[in-house]
């Protein structure tokens, strides 16, 4: 599944040239690919045809767009969750249809002229859908791109991550001091952090070297401290090298794939060398998936 890197390089791609683009037309070619839009794809067509994009925004796994009608004020907005294989790219307007191809918009951007964005999905687990706008709880930004405090009610749940200006490390502090559960699970807690899935969680946790099964609140704050650099660390270089690529289901708007893979230390490594002790990385199951870390220096 696609994590903050992933979204967030999708999210920077998207922007430019759909910010202050006017959405043309609309063709729905595969409705499941409106989950989260209960109203159907006449709806979604007539509530976003002929609307501008004001900008392009993130929260941990969650891209939105909002949409200023013709008064003037974005009070609703795209809102795309990309699922376990979902693609949002750039086309121009008569390209052949992507493989998988669920829904296309047909935009007009007055620097770029008219372009295509093409939402994808192989397993159909990913939406889009048409949102009312809310107030943030805490007055600030949404979240990255995004300049109003003003988030999609689908979103509201979804807490700060840890790229986010917002984000209060305190609060985060606090919420471990209250949780027993382990504290990998802590991390794919997307009420309590966004935007960490499995990879980057086993990636940080090594870095940090703490166990992934570790109670979230044995945790002296020293060691949440030096988690929450190393979270960002690794964020911050997956990002850098274009989010995690193993297959053909992540790729940018361009339809070019990470290389974040090569800078992997845990994650999917079981039976290879420790880089940091020469120890073997181990494969445990975890939650219908896997945890990836190093017995030997990340001891429970």
């Amino acid at each position: 599944m696609p994590e903050l890197p992933e979204v967030e390089v999708v999210r920077a791609g998207l922007a430019p040239a759909m910010t202050g683009a006017r959405i043309l037309s609309v063709a729905v070619h595969d409705e499941r690919a409106l989950t989260r839009h209960p109203a159907g794809a006449a709806d979604f067509v007539a509530r976003i045809e002929g609307a501008e994009v004001a900008t392009v925004a993130r929260r941990g796994k969650f891209l939105w767009m909002p949409l200023v009608a013709a008064g003037g004020e974005a009070r609703s907005a795209i809102v795309g969750h990309l699922g376990m294989s979902g693609q949002l790219l750039l086309r121009r307007p008569d390209a052949a249809a992507e493989r998988h191809e669920r829904i296309r918009l047909y935009v007009e951007h007055p620097q770029h002229g008219e372009l295509a964005v093409v939402f994808a999905d192989q397993r159909t687990f990913g939406s889009l859908a048409v949102d009312a706008l809310v107030p943030t709880g805490d007055g600030r930004a949404a979240g990255w791109g995004s300049a109003e405090p003003l988030i999609p009610s689908q979103v509201v749940h979804i807490a700060r991550d840890p790229m986010d200006e917002a984000f209060q490390d305190r609060v985060f502090r606090a919420a471990l001091r209250t949780r027993s559960s382990a504290i990998k699970r802590v991390l794919l807690d997307q009420g309590v952090i966004s935007g960490v899935g499995n990879i980057y969680a086993d990636e940080s946790l090594w870095a940090a070297r703490i166990h992934p099964e570790t109670p979230a609140s044995a945790l002296s704050t020293v060691a949440v401290n030096r988690l929450l650099a190393e979270v960002r660390a690794v964020l911050e270089k997956a990002l850098a090298e274009g989010g995690t690529s193993f297959d053909a289901q992540y790729v940018n708007v361009n339809g070019q794939a990470g290389y974040f893979a090569h800078s992997l230390n845990a994650y999917g490594r079981e039976g290879e060398l420790c880089a940091r002790c020469g120890g073997p990385i181990r494969r445990e199951s975890f939650m219908n998936r896997s945890s990836h870390y190093c017995p030997r220096c990340q001891r429970r």
